[in-house]
């Protein structure tokens, strides 16, 4: 049996996530066209054996697998409306931030013009796009993602939420909700110790042995969310005396609340609504939306 040849591909945006994906296709074997709005961004890729393609209309004659990745959910509609007849048979990946119901939107708009669509959302960096710690979001079609699987798995180990195209973005987007806060929560601890000199690099590595080890029990957390947060050890009234001493530290350091102050105003909540005795985890009836399990 003679082997295939790798699909050629466009990748439509070379921010420094599609720049990425594009690098990484190419050093899977793919034939690979490049385009972006602005010029200019595409001379590594094309020494290294990319086509760049000058409009819109030339990246999509060039590649069999068409791979977004814009600025946001409008860039793509910009994009692709304009092309959405020469898109008809065609099969198009969305690695465009989007929210859910954006995604849900693009992929209703894909089916009406007759295109394969495929939703996707990258947990990566543009530095991990190949490596192991990488991997890839997806939802919509099951055909797009069967067929060209092989092809996202040179960004990152890829899965399948779905035929709603909202899925994957629905678990990126929460996933970097926690991410974010996290970073937020570690710049807020920084700007504590810097009062006294300490310096944030010192600061970051004791925050990589806590954070590390506190994640583990991130699975305990979610059993405890689903079991209704009863207390077992520490509970909410424990925690808001820690987070009132933290606020009085930092206002006494000159830093500001703008990351810990709504948390304490969310646990005071919890606390006045009376669930003071439940686990941290009682925070998650504060945050969830109104009727959901």
């Amino acid at each position: 049996m003679t082997k295939s040849s790798p699909v050629p591909i466009t990748v439509l945006g070379l921010g420094a996530m599609g720049r990425a994906l594009a690098t990484a296709f190419l050093r899977g074997g793919h034939p690979t066209a490049v385009w972006n709005r602005t010029p200019g961004r595409d001379a590594e890729l094309v020494a290294a054996g990319a086509t760049s393609a000058a409009t819109v209309d030339e990246a999509v004659a060039a590649g069999g697998l068409i791979v977004a990745c814009l600025l946001d959910h409008g860039s793509v509609h910009d994009v692709l409306d304009p092309m959405a007849g020469d898109l008809a048979g065609r099969t198009v990946v969305n690695l465009t931030s989007t929210a859910p119901n954006d995604a849900r939107e693009l992929a209703a708009w894909a089916e009406r013009h007759g295109i394969d669509y495929l939703d996707g959302g990258i947990m990566a960096i543009p530095a991990m796009i190949g490596r192991p710690e990488s991997f890839l979001l997806c939802s919509g079609s099951e055909k797009v993602f069967g067929e060209n699987r092989a092809a996202l798995e040179l960004l990152g180990s890829a899965e399948y939420f779905g035929a709603d195209a909202g899925m994957a973005s629905l678990y990126d987007f929460a996933l970097l909700a926690a991410m974010y806060t996290m970073f937020a929560g570690f710049s807020h601890g920084a700007a504590m110790v810097r009062t006294e000199g300490v310096p944030a690099t010192e600061f970051a590595a004791r925050a990589v042995q806590w954070l590390s080890a506190m994640v583990q029990v991130l699975p305990l957390s979610g059993e405890a969310i689903e079991a209704g947060a009863e207390a077992e050890g520490q509970s909410l009234d424990f925690t808001k005396a820690a987070l009132d001493a933290i606020v009085r530290a930092s206002r006494e350091a000159g830093v500001g609340l703008d990351v810990v102050g709504p948390l304490k105003a969310l646990v005071d909540r919890q606390v006045a609504d009376g669930h003071g005795a439940k686990a941290f985890d009682a925070v998650y009836e504060g945050v969830r939306a109104p009727g959901s399990e």
